[in-house]
C-alpha cells in the first residue's frame, strides 16, 4: 500500500509548496557548477594563471587568489541563474497559486501528501503558450522534497497531469528542464518522453556558463 497520495493543492500547502520549489531547484547550483567548471573556456584560464608563478610574472598568492575568485565567480554565477528564476517564480505563478492555477481553465495544480499529513511533492499544469501549442499543456513545478525520493513520487505526479491533458483532449505534454537536473531527464525519459531541443540561459551568463535548458514532449495517443 503507497504510503502518499495525489490530490489537488490546498490554500494550507501554500508554504510548502513554494519552500519545496524553491530549495528543489536551489540544490541543483552545485550539479551546474562543476559542469560549467569543466568547460575549456573556465579552467583553462584558471590554469593559465595557476602556471604564472612558475614563470615568474606573478607571485604564488596573486596567482592563487585570482584563480580563487575565478572559481567562486563561476559558483555564484550559476547561483544567482537558479536564484533569480526562483525569485521571478515566487512572485509570479506562485504568488497566488489558488488564484493561477485552480480558478483558470485548463490549469491545474497537485499536491503529493504522505500518510502522515506532510506535503512531499508538487506538479502545476497550463496550457502551453510555445507556437503551434495549442492543444500541449505545459509542465511545471514538479518537486519531491529529499527525503521522499526514490519512491516514485515525481512519477505518479507525471502520470496524474498527463492523465489530466488526455481527459482535456490535449495532444501533447511539454516541459522544460535543466542540463544538470540528469535524475529528472532519466524519469522523463522512462515515462515516454522524447527530448526535443536545446538551449542556452538567455543572456551571456548563460553562454558563458553553458547553461542548458532542455525541452521535452510526450505525445498523447489519440483515442479513435
Amino acid at each position: 500500500m503507497s504510503d502518499y497520495f495525489i490530490r489537488l493543492y490546498k490554500d494550507s500547502d501554500y508554504d510548502v509548496a513554494r519552500d519545496l520549489f524553491a530549495h528543489g531547484t536551489k540544490e541543483y547550483t552545485s550539479k551546474a557548477f562543476h559542469h560549467s567548471i569543466r568547460l575549456p573556456h573556465i579552467w583553462l584560464p584558471v590554469l593559465v594563471v595557476l602556471t604564472l608563478p612558475v614563470l615568474n610574472l606573478m607571485s604564488i598568492p596573486i596567482s592563487i587568489l585570482m584563480a580563487a575568485i575565478a572559481v567562486v565567480t563561476v559558483w555564484f554565477g550559476n547561483r544567482y541563474i537558479f536564484t533569480s528564476y526562483i525569485d521571478y517564480v515566487l512572485s509570479d505563478d506562485m504568488l497566488d497559486i489558488r488564484e493561477y492555477y485552480l480558478q483558470r481553465d485548463g490549469y491545474s495544480f497537485w499536491v503529493a501528501e504522505s500518510s502522515d499529513g506532510e506535503v512531499i511533492g508538487t506538479i502545476a499544469a497550463l496550457p502551453s503558450s510555445e507556437p503551434g501549442g495549442e492543444k500541449h499543456l505545459e509542465m511545471r513545478r514538479l518537486s519531491v522534497a529529499e527525503h521522499h525520493r526514490g519512491k516514485g513520487i515525481g512519477s505518479v505526479l507525471c502520470r496524474t497531469l498527463i492523465d489530466f491533458a488526455r481527459r482535456r483532449g490535449c495532444k501533447a505534454v511539454v516541459l522544460t528542464t535543466t542540463l544538470s537536473q540528469i535524475e529528472a531527464q532519466k524519469m522523463y525519459e522512462k515515462l515516454g518522453f522524447r527530448h526535443t531541443q536545446n538551449s542556452l540561459h538567455p543572456g551571456l551568463l548563460g553562454k558563458v556558463l553553458d547553461f542548458g535548458i532542455l525541452a521535452y514532449k510526450y505525445d498523447i495517443p489519440s483515442q479513435e
